[in-house]
């Protein structure tokens, strides 16, 4: 397992941005990491500055740039002093996730944390078809936050599917919340379930299969947890039904405060996008996300 130590931050500096900002303090705190702040100032904003102020824009622009500075130094300096941890900071011009992605490449980093709400561009890069093209390229393990951090992580959620993808959120668990409790599940349905009926199959033969395939899952589970080292500190818990909603389900029943999986389950679709069950997690949670990929950098 992989020890962190760089994480980065992207922000918008909107007031709703300002948790998963909280987090990154808190998770650097916790690892001993070394943190970076950015912020990136959209290229489209300055061609219409341009446009509309013509020779006068670039005091604007610079203006512009220097209070990004200035705003971003005084969060790195007011939530540093809470979490005792010191946080270099970068204000870039260009196209937001291009920018956020490169930066990742450029420190190095472990994690990228981004806020799930924020204000103007940010809003509509954690949500859409911006999302996942961000989150599609990204090789490196990105948390989405949604709750204003008051602990250090106690309960993850780990959906896994026994594809290549579920390792790799283990690991990825076991580096940014080491003391936190794992739960796995995993929601299973039948091949063809709704058809079987129909194909002569009567309910106890099906109840049977959905015993037979449930006792497989358990068996895979405890060997997945025997092969991440993790058999101590998690659970299993493998549920008939739909994957979104079982996860859904089992996050509020069991009080998880982070949900970590892949980007691609079993069934892996182009590298741009994002596969079903995460997309609808990032969508539809109500807690943070831990988005993993198939290998953990470095």
């Amino acid at each position: 397992m992989k020890p962190i130590r760089n994480i980065l931050a992207a922000t918008d500096l909107s007031a709703p941005a300002r948790e998963a900002l909280a987090r990154a303090f808190q998770l650097a705190s916790e690892t001993g990491a070394q943190l970076t702040l950015m912020h990136a100032v959209s290229i489209g904003v300055m061609a219409a500055l341009h446009e509309m102020l013509g020779t006068g824009a670039p005091t604007v622009e610079q203006r512009i740039v220097d209070d990004a500075c200035k705003t971003l130094r005084e969060l790195a300096d007011e939530l540093g002093q809470t979490h005792g941890v010191s946080a270099a900071v970068r204000v870039l011009t260009g196209a937001v996730v291009q920018e956020i992605v490169d930066q990742t490449d450029q420190l190095d980093a472990d994690l990228l944390v981004v806020g799930a709400r924020g204000e103007g561009f940010m809003r509509h890069v954690m949500l859409g078809s911006t999302a996942e093209r961000m989150l599609g390229v990204m090789k490196r393990p990105v948390l989405v936050v949604r709750q204003q951090p008051h602990a250090a992580y106690r309960r993850v959620l780990v959906p896994v599917d026994f594809s290549m993808a579920s390792e790799p959120s283990l690991q990825a668990v076991r580096a940014f919340a080491p003391h936190a409790e794992i739960i796995l599940l995993h929601g299973f349905e039948l091949p063809f379930e709704g058809k079987l009926r129909y194909a002569g199959i009567d309910d106890a033969a099906i109840h049977a299969l959905r015993i037979a395939e449930r006792s497989s899952a358990f068996q895979q589970m405890e060997a997945l947890q025997a092969s991440a080292g993790i058999a101590d500190q998690s659970r299993s818990i493998v549920r008939h039904g739909d994957a979104c909603s079982l996860i859904r389900e089992v996050q509020q029943q069991e009080h998880c405060d982070l949900i970590a999986l892949g980007k691609h389950g079993r069934n892996r679709i182009k590298e741009m996008l994002l596969g079903s069950v995460t997309r609808h997690v990032l969508s539809e949670s109500d807690c943070d996300v831990l988005v993993v990929g198939d290998s953990i950098s470095g």
